[in-house]
């Protein structure tokens, strides 16, 4: 019986952390990152700063797990593509994958876009470049002209343009966001057929 105490409270201490997460990630946006305090996070949640504390001890590690957790799906992406065949049926599916977990992490770029220096002093931008390298080799073959290759780069490239400059433009946001998807299709499938 102790046992499912203990999982509904490990429950609702994961649904506190999320929501920690979620509301430093807006007032970092909103306000900037270094304009942000834990106090500030804090009162917003309507908890103590004890209780934040109790999950994060700076505001550094916040944005620190918000970035492992939103780019968890990349990592596993990349493990997925590269255990794949170099097919055109892969490299479309790791941009309709990438593209959907842009989507979802779409206030961590923003972020990003936002606070570059925070970013950069972070760390958190050199693990994002790492996590980008191994995209771009699972997308790109080596052996394929150099054309084809910033072909499929571009593809990556594309989705994240899409993501920063269509906000905004008038439309709904699932529209752009397949407009957008369509376009890097057509990079990586026009650079397969040049193959």
């Amino acid at each position: 019986m102790g046992g499912t105490m203990d999982g509904n409270k490990r429950q609702r201490r994961g649904d506190t952390r999320q929501r920690i997460q979620d509301v430093a990630l807006e007032l970092f946006a909103e306000q900037g990152y270094e304009k942000t305090s834990l106090r500030e996070i804090a009162e917003h949640l309507d908890v103590t700063k004890a209780a934040l504390y109790y999950h994060f001890k700076t505001k550094e590690e916040i944005i620190v797990s918000i970035f492992q957790d939103l780019t968890k799906p990349m990592e596993d992406l990349i493990e997925w593509g590269a255990a794949q065949p170099h097919t055109l049926e892969t490299k479309h599916e790791i941009v309709r994958r990438y593209s959907e977990h842009l989507a979802g992490a779409a206030p961590l770029f923003r972020f990003m876009q936002e606070n570059q220096a925070t970013v950069r002093e972070l760390q958190i931008g050199d693990s994002f470049k790492d996590r980008m390298r191994g995209l771009r080799d699972i997308i790109i073959d080596p052996d394929t002209p150099l054309i084809d290759q910033v072909r499929c780069i571009s593809a990556l490239f594309t989705l994240h343009a899409g993501m920063h400059f269509l906000q905004d433009l008038e439309g709904d946001p699932e529209d752009k966001r397949r407009a957008v998807l369509e376009v890097a299709v057509d990079l990586v499938t026009q650079a397969h057929q040049g193959a």
